[in-house]
């Protein structure tokens, strides 16, 4: 049984989801500055935790304020 648990273990990956959205303060065309330095961040913070598998997800010209009407 231990040996199809290290199998297992071995063959699933696991993957981690960044998210980021546009900070209301931020009115920049394309992407933001704040969206710029979220990934920054996020992804500084993914490599210094050995996470190396991940999508990046962002909300940029979509904030607090004006999501609701979005579909």
């Amino acid at each position: 049984m231990a040996a199809i648990l290290n199998m297992l273990k071995t063959v699933v990956e696991k993957w981690a989801a960044l998210y980021v959205r546009l900070s209301r303060d931020d009115d920049n065309e394309g992407d933001s500055n704040s969206i710029a330095h979220q990934i920054e961040i996020l992804t500084k913070y993914a490599a210094a935790h050995g996470i190396t598998n991940y999508k990046i997800y962002k909300d940029d010209g979509y904030s607090g304020t004006n999501f609701a009407g979005v579909r």
